[in-house]
C-alpha cells in the first residue's frame, strides 16, 4: 500500500495525492497550480492514467484542489467524485468560471502567437468537460463512515476553512491486513473561526498529511486584526479615494462583507463609501453561504435566524454585468471587492489598472499571495507593474491583513496536530519549503516523526514507525529549493544576538506574548543546535 505525492509538496498549490493498493487507485484532490507553481508545471501531463483512477475524494472547492477535475474526466476518468454537499455546489461555480478564464486566456495567447507565426493555443478543458465532471459528483454528509469500495472506508470532517471544506479520514487495507489510517487535513481553518466552525478534532491516525501554508508564522489575534482593519479603513476613508480589496469569491468575500458590517456597527458615524462586490460568482457564492446556515459559526447563524443578513453591510450592492463594473472606474470613491484574490485575473485587474497610479488609492490584501502573482509583486513593493499590456506606475498605499486568512497559522496547526498520538507520522505538504520545514521542526519538538516530501515521492504505508522523533526527513529536491542565506555567518549570528537582546528587553514582562512565540523560539533553538553540530563536524573534518 502506497501514498503517492503528485502535487502541493514543497509548494502551496496543485493538491494531488493518490492512495494506491493492489485493488484500487483513489485520488485525494486534483487541483491546478497557481503563481510560480503554475509556471513550473506548465504543460505537464498527469503522471498516471486518468482512466485507471477509481474515485476522487475532494477536500474542498478551491481551484488549487479541484481545478483539474474536468481535465481528469476529459482524459478518461469515469469514477465518482466524493465531496460534501456545499462543496458540490461551489465547484459548479468555480469550475465553470475556470473554463471561461482558460478560454479567454487561450484566445488572447492565440492572437499573440498569430502575430509571431506560432500555432493556436487550446485551453486545458472546456464547458463540456466541466459538465461531464459535475455529473460525477456524489456528495456525502459530515461525520459518517462509509465504504467507497472494498478495502477503503472514509469519513469527512469539518475543516473550518471554507464552506463545505473537509478533513478526510481514510481507513486503507488490502486482503486481510489491519487497516492503516491516513488523515488528509486538506486546508485547515483557524481555531477561532469567524465564518465557519473551527476544524474538527481528530485523535487517531497512522499517517497525517498536514498543510503548512502558514507553518512558519502566527496570525495576529482577531482583536488586533480588527483594530488594524479599523485604523487602515479610517485612513482610507479620510483619503477620499478608492479602496480595492482583491478577494477570493469563496469565503474571503463573505468574510470581508461581514467585517464591513461589524465595522459599521462599531463606527456608525464613519462616512464610508458605497461597497461593491464586483463578481457574478460572488453573488451566487454568497447565496450558497446563506443557504447553508447550519455550517456557519454560531454568531452568523444567530444573525440569520433574527432576519439580519451578515453579508450585507450598509451601502452594499452586487455588481453583475461588465457595464456595471466599468462604471465603477468613473467613480472617485468606492470600496470594491473583486476577484481574483491574488490579482492573477478577474475583474480586480481593471480596477487596479485604473487606480494603482493614484496616491489616494488603498489596496487591502486579505489573503495569501503566492510567489509569481501580481498580488505578491505588489506586496513586495513593486514600483511598476504591467496590466493588460500597459505599464502602470504604482503609487497606491497597501495594507496586508493576514489575520483575515481562512488558513490556520502555525500555532493552530500545532494545536490541531497535538491531538494525535505520538505514533502518528506527519507528512508536511501544501506549503513553501521554509514554512514546511518550520512546521516539521515544531512537530519534531512535540515528539512526532515528520517528513517533507517532493512531488513524485512514494510513502510506504506498511513501513514500521520509527521508535522516536528524529530530525525531519526532507526530500533533497525540497532542500535544493530552499533559499538559504549565504551572508557571512558572523553577521547572521550577530543579528540573532541583537534580536534576542531586544526580545529580552521588550517582552520579559509580557507572559502572553511569550506564550504566543514560544513554538517559534523552540524551533529556533533546534535549528541553532543543528547548525552548531554541523559546524563542529565541519571543523573536525577540516582538522583531519
Amino acid at each position: 500500500m502506497k501514498l503517492r505525492i503528485f502535487g502541493a509538496a514543497g509548494e502551496v498549490t496543485g493538491s494531488n495525492y493518490m492512495i494506491e493498493t493492489a485493488g484500487y487507485r483513489v485520488l485525494v484532490d486534483c487541483g491546478t497550480h497557481q503563481g510560480e507553481d503554475e509556471e513550473r508545471h506548465e504543460g505537464e501531463n498527469f503522471p498516471y492514467d486518468p482512466a485507471g483512477i477509481d474515485a476522487v475524494l475532494l477536500t474542498h472547492a478551491h481551484i488549487d484542489h479541484s481545478g483539474r477535475l474536468p481535465l481528469l474526466v476529459r482524459q478518461g476518468f469515469k469514477g465518482k467524485i466524493y465531496c460534501t454537499h456545499a462543496t458540490s455546489e461551489l465547484i459548479e461555480i468555480l469550475l465553470r468560471d475556470s473554463a471561461k478564464i482558460m478560454k479567454e486566456d487561450a484566445e488572447w495567447r492565440t492572437r499573440k502567437n498569430a502575430r509571431k507565426g506560432l500555432p493556436a493555443v487550446k485551453p486545458l478543458y472546456g464547458d463540456n468537460d466541466v459538465e461531464d465532471a459535475l455529473a460525477l459528483r456524489s456528495y456525502v454528509p459530515y461525520d459518517e463512515v462509509f465504504e467507497i469500495m472494498p478495502g477503503l472506508k472514509v469519513r469527512f470532517r469539518d475543516a473550518g476553512h471554507i464552506l463545505g471544506s473537509a478533513i478526510i479520514e481514510a481507513w486503507i487495507s488490502e486482503k486481510d491486513e489491519k487497516p492503516v489510517k491516513v488523515v488528509f487535513s486538506g486546508d485547515l481553518g483557524p481555531l477561532d473561526g469567524v465564518i465557519e466552525k473551527p476544524p474538527a478534532v481528530v485523535e487517531e491516525a497512522d499517517f497525517v498529511l498536514i498543510e503548512s501554508t502558514y507553518g512558519d508564522r502566527l496570525h495576529k489575534s482577531l482583536a488586533d486584526t480588527r483594530a488594524e482593519f479599523q485604523d487602515a479603513m479610517e485612513a482610507a476613508v479620510r483619503s477620499g479615494g478608492k479602496v480595492l480589496v482583491p478577494t477570493f469569491v469563496v469565503d474571503r468575500a463573505q468574510r470581508m462583507l461581514y467585517e464591513f458590517k461589524l465595522l459599521q456597527k462599531k463606527l456608525p458615524d464613519l462616512k464610508m463609501a458605497n461597497i461593491y462586490l464586483d463578481s457574478p460568482m460572488g453573488v451566487k457564492t454568497t447565496e450558497i453561504y446563506s443557504a447553508h446556515a447550519a455550517l456557519l459559526s454560531r454568531d452568523l447563524k444567530e444573525m440569520l435566524m433574527n432576519g439580519e443578513d451578515p453579508f450585507e453591510p450598509r451601502g452594499f450592492s452586487f455588481v453583475r454585468t461588465a457595464e456595471e463594473s466599468r462604471a465603477i472606474n468613473a467613480m472617485d470613491e468606492g470600496i470594491v471587492l473583486a476577484g481574483s484574490g491574488m490579482c492573477s485575473g478577474g475583474r480586480i485587474m481593471h480596477h487596479l489598472k485604473h487606480s494603482l497610479y493614484k496616491k489616494d488609492t488603498h489596496v487591502f490584501f486579505v489573503g495569501y499571495q503566492a510567489y509569481g502573482t501580481l498580488g505578491r509583486r505588489l506586496v513586495d513593493g513593486a514600483k511598476k507593474v504591467r496590466i493588460a499590456g500597459e505599464e502602470i506606475s504604482v503609487k497606491a498605499k497597501f495594507h496586508t491583513l493576514n489575520g483575515f486568512s481562512a488558513h490556520a497559522d502555525r500555532g493552530d496547526l500545532l494545536s490541531w496536530a497535538s491531538h494525535f498520538p505520538k505514533k502518528a507520522r506527519f507528512i508536511i505538504v501544501h506549503g513553501e519549503p521554509k514554512s514546511a520545514e518550520s512546521l516539521a521542526l515544531g512537530l519534531k519538538d512535540a515528539g512526532y516523526a515528520t517528513r517533507i516530501p517532493a512531488i513524485g515521492d512514494e510513502i510506504d504505508l506498511l513501513a514500521p514507525a520509527p521508535e522516536r522523533a528524529e530530525m525531519p526527513v526532507i526530500s533533497k529536491r525540497i532542500l535544493d529549493r530552499i533559499d538559504f542565506d549565504t551572508k557571512d555567518v558572523e553577521s547572521v549570528l550577530n543579528m540573532i544576538s541583537e534580536r534576542t537582546d531586544e526580545m529580552r528587553e521588550k517582552l520579559i514582562n509580557n507572559d502572553e506574548q511569550y506564550r504566543n512565540i514560544m513554538p517559534l523560539l523552540i524551533s529556533a533553538r533546534t535549528l541553532l543546535e543543528t547548525a552548531a553540530a554541523l559546524g563542529a563536524g565541519s571543523a573536525r573534518e577540516g582538522k583531519g
